[in-house]
């Protein structure tokens, strides 16, 4: 059987190639100049590479970085694996209270990206993840910190269940969505979603979300694959114990309003990976406001730049 038995959508993203890495294919998109510092960005739950914003990625990109955006494994254009079976709420249960494991790991997300990491011949990278890439570029620095020069976790936690926990019934409505089938739909559903556990400091882009919305359907969707990915992030592991040995150049950003992941998620990462530099924005949910794109990039950028010289 075919790893991935779906035909892959025709890339819509200028410059987006696939590789081979892990076992996959790993769909993705490079900016700035290649013979500049790597600094590899992780997506989060569901979501597509381009939910990195562009004027984000060239923002990076003109402080001296190659910036390398990619699609997880079952998201985007990147391998689909529809040989696993598709979690049922049953099967999330199990895996909530870990009597069960899931069709893939967190674990296994990482080693896609640090196989990423070598397939593209980049060495050591500035990793920077959001959310469930939070989780994953936590287990990629456990795992493997002599490949980062430096580490940023956006709106992500440390995995223990007693910190960064969603508001009361977020997380189970999210596990209860069905992928729409059509475009219109997926795009007011993507509203709908944002409208929930995005900033309510911040005007509501409403526009530029459904652009994207739009661009990422046409791209792929999969609902199968949100599942799994889903199942991953309700079975991973407690990595405060971890975490805590780590000696990186850290940041940590989080949104003071993130209804999704708490913000206790956040501060509890900034006090258990020691020397962390802890930035939280009022108003900032479980998103990425226009706004704040530039605070955030000077905040990445001056972490890396801190990291090189040292």
């Amino acid at each position: 059987m075919s790893i991935d038995e779906r035909p892959v959508t025709h890339p819509l993203l200028v410059g987006e190639q696939r590789i081979a890495a892990n076992g996959i294919e790993i769909a993705y998109q490079t900016f700035g100049d290649p013979t500049a510092t790597p600094m590899l960005l992780v997506m989060g739950l569901g979501t597509q590479m381009l939910g990195w914003p562009e004027d984000l990625c060239e923002d990076l990109a003109s402080q001296g970085h190659y910036v390398v955006r990619y699609d997880n494994r079952d998201i985007g254009c990147s391998t689909h694996l529809n040989h696993l079976p598709t979690p049922t709420m049953a099967d999330m249960r199990g895996y909530a209270t870990r009597r069960k494991a899931p069709p893939y790991a967190i674990a296994d997300m990482a080693d896609d990206a640090l196989a990423l990491i070598d397939a593209l011949g980049l060495g050591t990278v500035h990793l920077v993840g959001v959310s469930m890439g939070g989780f994953i570029s936590q287990t990629v620095a456990i795992k493997q910190p002599d490949r980062l020069r430096s580490l940023t976790l956006m709106l992500t936690s440390t995995g223990s269940r007693r910190v960064g926990q969603p508001r009361p019934g977020v997380l189970w409505n999210m596990s209860r969505q069905k992928e729409p089938s059509t475009r219109e739909a997926a795009v007011a559903a993507t509203v709908v979603t944002y409208r929930a556990i995005g900033s309510k400091g911040y005007p509501f882009d409403e526009a530029y979300l459904r652009s994207k919305a739009e661009a990422s359907f046409d791209r792929d969707h999969d609902d199968d694959g949100y599942t799994r990915q889903l199942a991953a992030v309700i079975a991973q592991p407690n990595r405060t114990a971890a975490l805590a040995q780590l000696r990186l150049p850290t940041l940590v950003i989080h949104g003071l309003a993130d209804p999704l992941v708490r913000p206790s998620g956040g501060i509890s990462l900034a006090k258990t990976i020691p020397g962390t530099k802890f930035v939280g924005y009022e108003g900032m949910g479980h998103d990425l406001p226009r706004p704040l794109w530039p605070d955030m990039g000077a905040q990445i950028g001056a972490l890396a730049k801190r990291a090189d010289q040292a």
